[in-house]
């Protein structure tokens, strides 16, 4: 097995880390990769009055610019898509929902070592 870890490996370890510092905060995941035909939501939680679409983006260094710049239009035109498939879905009044973005710094081994929440990454 190669020593650097691939880049779906290093999505998942930056995902899980994410969702567990939300579950700390007191959210309750209500799915993770949830797709639809436009696209993938990496988690969607639920609490403090909030349904959160969380897209999880992590670099290893700012070699090629932080995260959260690696967020194109194109990607948010879909994961604004995607959440309506999902929020389509559910039964009832739509509830309090958001978009936001966690971007996750990992160590030179690949290991998440922090994250940065941008709220409701879709607003102009």
């Amino acid at each position: 097995m190669s020593r650097r870890l691939s880049r779906r490996a290093l999505g998942a370890a930056a995902e899980a880390f994410v969702a567990a510092q939300l579950e700390t905060q007191g959210y309750s995941i209500r799915a993770r990769n949830w797709r639809s035909p436009f696209g993938e939501i990496d988690l969607i939680v639920e609490g403090q009055g909030w349904l959160r679409f969380i897209e999880v983006r992590a670099r290893r260094t700012d070699q090629f610019g932080a995260p959260e710049e690696s967020l194109t239009p194109r990607k948010r035109q879909r994961l604004l898509q995607t959440a309506l498939a999902y929020l389509g879905q559910l039964e009832g009044p739509e509830p309090c929902w958001r978009v936001d973005l966690a971007a996750v710094s990992l160590d030179a081994q690949g290991r998440p070592i922090s994250v940065t929440f941008f709220e409701n990454i879709l607003e102009a």
